[in-house]
């Protein structure tokens, strides 16, 4: 039996509000260092359609990698599986920007949630188009999903990351030495930055995942996606999501997920929930900290996962 969710989450938000160790923030990007890790927040919606938020739920931050998640619903719509030739479906094994894995595998990168692999899919959004036309298709397309038109790019972070991102240049034109990225370097990178700056709060994303708990479906009608797409798009989010802790997140959670290096991860329950944490606070492995602690408290709470028997 589902426990209170307004009481669990108000329970989550008290537990990781008393937690002393935070991690760290991505100080590697000089705007992300500037966060405040103090802050935590966490917005769920159901698929009856409530949402329950708690704590700086209604904070933007800066998204990063849960962006990954849109850019390939985006990629897929243009060219389909034909994306298969270019990234692959497994997990990596090793750091989100590592390049160790190009070299061997001629320029293929594992999976479009690494850095390489959602290079290759901004390369693909780029489409032969300027980016600011491909970003601007990414902005419709998360404010179609969320109903929110506010959602915005912060162009300080952008630049943040144009300044220091060297090693998204050089897997970049590694990639494009082997013919995987085939528009001008400078231009897919422009599209990928922008896209990882998009600023969201936690209620905003939350609703814009909501397709992936409806197996596609937009909740206001129409579809967004194939049932047959959304569940390989959260398969992908399972077992690719959190870069070389993908397995223990599985374990621990047991739900899709996305991380950002933003502090953010977006998590779907199939058929129950879209849920969005947020502490900016990262672990080892590039993952929020206690957005991880907070989503296997609701999962163990709740017994949301993708492993256990369905009620009858």
């Amino acid at each position: 039996m589902t426990p209170d969710l307004s009481a669990l989450v108000d329970s989550i938000v008290a537990r990781m509000g008393a937690a002393e160790d935070r991690g760290q923030v991505a100080s590697y990007i000089p705007e992300l260092a500037k966060v405040d890790p103090a802050q935590f927040g966490i917005a769920i919606a159901t698929a009856d359609g409530r949402m329950l938020t708690g704590g700086d739920a209604d904070t933007s931050f800066s998204i990063q990698s849960i962006s990954k998640v849109f850019a390939l619903t985006l990629a897929l719509g243009k060219v389909g599986d034909q994306l298969w030739q270019r990234v692959g479906r497994e997990p990596s094994g090793n750091a989100f920007n590592s390049i160790v894995q190009l070299e061997q595998e001629h320029g293929i990168p594992r999976n479009p949630f690494i850095n390489a692999g959602a290079i290759v899919v901004a390369d693909v959004n780029l489409g032969g188009h300027q980016p600011r036309v491909a970003i601007g298709e990414m902005l419709r397309f998360v404010r179609y999903l969320s109903g929110d038109d506010s959602i915005a790019i912060n162009e300080d972070v952008a630049a943040s990351e144009t300044t220091t991102g060297f090693r998204n240049m050089a897997l970049a034109n590694y990639m494009r030495a082997f013919g995987n990225v085939r528009h001008p370097v400078d231009l897919v990178l422009g599209t990928y930055f922008h896209q990882c700056a998009i600023e969201m709060s936690c209620r905003q994303l939350a609703l814009a995942g909501r397709y992936l708990m409806l197996d596609g479906r937009h909740p206001d009608g129409g579809r967004v996606v194939s049932p047959g797409r959304a569940r390989r798009i959260n398969a992908l989010m399972l077992t690719c999501g959190h870069y070389d802790a993908s397995g223990d997140f599985a374990f621990r959670v047991g739900i899709p997920g996305k991380s950002g290096v933003g502090g953010g991860i977006l998590a779907i329950v199939p058929g129950r929930a879209a849920i969005a944490v947020w502490c900016p606070g990262l672990n080892d492995n590039g993952n929020s900290m206690l957005g991880t602690q907070a989503l296997q408290m609701l999962a163990e709470a709740t017994g949301w996962s993708v492993f256990s028997a369905p009620e009858f």
